[in-house]
C-alpha cells in the first residue's frame, strides 16, 4: 500500500498526546491515528486535538488501530510506563522491554518500510532492543535521543550569552540520561568556536550542562511528566522523515565502530531522511569527549544485559 503523509502514534499519555498536538499545529501530516490500550483516554485526546485542527492547517486526526501502519511513514512509540520522581530513565528497562517486544513485530507486520521513532524511555536502549530484533532495519529505528538534551543545552548557552537559541549549534551527545555528555569542542556561536571563550568560564560549562542534563528531573518533580518540549522534538523529527529534509538531528542509532562505539544505540549527529538515518555526521571530538562517550556506551550495554 502507498504510504501517506501519516503517522501513527502508539501511546496516548501526556508524550503521545502532545505530539500529535504539537504535529497539528506545525501542520506537518495529513493525518494521525493515535493508539492506546486505554480506549477512553484515546477517544477523548482525539476528540481534544481535533477540535484544535481549525486554528491551523487541516489534519485528520483518528483513533486508530496497528493497521494504520499499513499506508503510515513514521510509527512513534510514546507508550510504557512514564519516569517517576527519584526515579532514573534506565530504571524503566524491564517494564517498557516487555511492551516494545510486542509492538515492533505488530508495525513492521503491517508496513516493513515504516520508520520507526522511539520515544520511550529508556530510549537509547529501547531503540537498541528493537534493532536486535530487526537488524536489517537498523536504518529505519532511531530514538529521539538526545535531541531535548540538545535543545535544552542550546536553550542555556543562548541565555548566557543572550543570543537567540536557534543560532546556537551545540550537541549533547551519548545516552539521554546520566551518562550523557556534551560536546563543548564542536560547539559554537554563529561561526565561532566557544573553545577558550573567554565569557565562558568552566564554572558557566559546569552549572549550563548540569541544568541541561538534570532539567528532567526537576520538571517531573514539579509536574509529573515532560511533553512540551520533547513534543517540539518529535515534530522536527517526523518534518525531516516526511519531507526528506536531510536534517542533522542527534537522534539516538546504532553505533558501529565511530568513535570506537559499537553495537549499542546512543545520540551522535546523523543524516535524518525519508528513508530514516541516511548518514552519519564525522564530526572531530576531544580524547576526554572520546573517553566520555565510551563509558556512556559501557552503562547502556550494562542497563541492555538480560532483555535482549
Amino acid at each position: 500500500m502507498l504510504c501517506k503523509n501519516k503517522v501513527t502514534i502508539i501511546g496516548a499519555g501526556m508524550v503521545g498526546s502532545t505530539a500529535a498536538y504539537s504535529l497539528v499545529t506545525n501542520d506537518i501530516v495529513n493525518e494521525i491515528a493515535l493508539i492506546d490500550i486505554d480506549k477512553k483516554l484515546v477517544e477523548s485526546q482525539v476528540m481534544d486535538i481535533e477540535h484544535a485542527v481549525p486554528f491551523y492547517g487541516y489534519t485528520k486526526v483518528k483513533v486508530g488501530t496497528y493497521k494504520d501502519c499499513s499506508d503510515s511513514k513514521a510509527a512513534i512509540i510514546c507508550c510504557g510506563a512514564a519516569q517517576k520522581p527519584g526515579e532514573t530513565r534506565l530504571d524503566l528497562v524491564k517494564k517498557n522491554s516487555k511492551i516494545i517486544k510486542e509492538i515492533i513485530p505488530k508495525i513492521f507486520k503491517q508496513n516493513p518500510n515504516i520508520i520507526i521513532v522511539m520515544v520511550a524511555n529508556p530510549v537509547d536502549v529501547l531503540t537498541y532492543l528493537s534493532v536486535k530484533m530487526f537488524p536489517k532495519k537498523k536504518k529505519q529505528i532511531m530514538g529521539t535521543g538526545t535531541i531535548l538534551d540538545s535543545a535544552r543545552f542550546r536553550h542555556l548557552i543562548g541565555g548566557h550569552f543572550n543570543i537567540n537559541p536557534r543560532n546556537i549549534h551545540a550537541y549533547i551527545v551519548g545516552e539521554h540520561g546520566d551518562s550523557e555528555l556534551p560536546l563543548w569542542s564542536t560547539a559554537s556561536v554563529g561561526n565561532m568556536s566557544l573553545n577558550g571563550c573567554k565569557n565562558l568560564l568552566t564554572k558557566d560549562r559546569a552549572r549550563i550542562f548540569h541544568q541541561a542534563k538534570n532539567a528532567a528531573y526537576t520538571i517531573i518533580e514539579g509536574k509529573q511528566a515532560t511533553y512540551y518540549a520533547i513534543a517540539s522534538g518529535i515534530a522536527t523529527l517526523i518534518r525531516a522523515i516526511l519531507y526528506d529534509k536531510n536534517t542533522v538531528l542527534p537522534v539516538s542509532h546504532l553505533q558501529e565502530g565511530e568513535f570506537g562505539v559499537k553495537d549499542i544505540c546512543l545520540s551522535m549527529p546523523a543524516i535524518v531522511g525519508e528513508r530514516g538515518i541516511v548518514g552519519k555526521i564525522c564530526i572531530k571530538i576531544s580524547t576526554q569527549e572520546k573517553k566520555l562517550l565510551k563509558k556512556s556506551s559501557q552503562a547502556l550495554k550494562k542497563a541492555a544485559e538480560g532483555i535482549i
